[in-house]
C-alpha cells in the first residue's frame, strides 16, 4: 500500500530518535499537562490553538470528525506546509459530505481504518512533543452537547512514542479515503453535519 514518502521518512527519524531516548534510563517525567471538559469546556478551541501552533508534523485519528473549526485548522496547517495525515473510523464512508471530505479535498492524506468494529481513538500527535487523546470526538455535538474529556500532553517522549507506535500500526491496514463528490462550489468551503448521529458518542 503507497504512502506518502514524508510518513514513510518521519517513521525512520522518530524510530531512531526513540530508541536513542529509550537507550539509557531515564528518570521519572512529568511533562506539561492541561485537561479540557465539555460541554463548552474549551476542547475544540485548545485542539485548534495546538493545531495552530504545529510547525512540522500532524497526526489525526478520529472516530467522528464533523468539527468545523478544527477540519478549517487542519487545511490552514496543510496550506503553510504543515505535514499531516488523517485516519478515520470506517462510518465516514457512509456520510455525506463532511470534515473528512473537507480535509481530503484539501490534499490531506486521508484514510480509513476498517479493521475494527469501532476505530474509536481520538488522538493528536503534534511536532514530536504534544499528544491531544481522551474521550472528546471532533466534533460540535461533542463541544456543545456531550459530557467529555480531552487532555493536551506535552515534552513526555516516552508517551509519545506509543501512541506513535500505534498511529503507524493503523495507519499500516487503513486504505486511502476516496471521498464524495463536492455538490457545488460552496460545499467545499466548510464541512456538513454528519448526516447519521449516534446518541451515545
Amino acid at each position: 500500500m503507497n504512502r506518502p514518502t514524508w510518513i514513510v521518512a518521519t517513521a525512520a527519524v522518530v524510530g531512531l530518535f526513540f530508541a536513542a531516548s529509550f537507550a539509557a534510563p531515564v528518570c521519572a517525567q512529568t511533562g506539561d499537562l492541561a485537561c479540557y471538559f465539555s460541554p463548552d469546556g474549551g476542547c475544540t478551541e485548545a485542539a485548534v490553538a495546538e493545531i495552530n501552533a504545529a510547525q512540522q508534523m500532524i497526526l489525526v485519528q478520529a472516530y467522528s470528525f464533523t468539527s468545523a473549526p478544527i477540519a478549517k485548522a487542519l487545511v490552514d496547517a496543510h496550506n503553510r506546509g504543515v505535514q499531516i495525515a488523517v485516519i478515520l473510523d470506517k462510518s465516514n464512508r457512509t456520510d455525506h459530505y463532511s470534515a473528512a471530505d473537507f480535509v481530503q479535498h484539501a490534499g490531506i492524506p486521508t484514510y480509513i481504518d476498517a479493521q475494527h468494529a469501532i476505530a474509536h481513538n481520538k488522538i493528536m500527535l503534534i511536532d514530536g512533543r504534544t499528544i491531544i487523546t481522551g474521550s472528546f470526538n471532533f466534533t460540535k455535538q461533542a463541544e456543545k452537547n456531550n459530557a467529555e474529556n480531552m487532555l493536551v500532553i506535552k515534552n513526555r517522549p516516552d508517551l509519545y512514542g506509543k501512541y506513535y507506535e500505534n498511529f503507524q500500526h493503523h495507519l499500516s491496514h487503513s486504505p486511502a479515503y476516496q471521498g464524495h463528490d463536492v455538490a457545488d462550489a460552496d460545499a467545499e468551503k466548510e464541512p456538513t453535519k454528519r448526516h447519521r448521529t449516534t446518541s451515545r458518542r
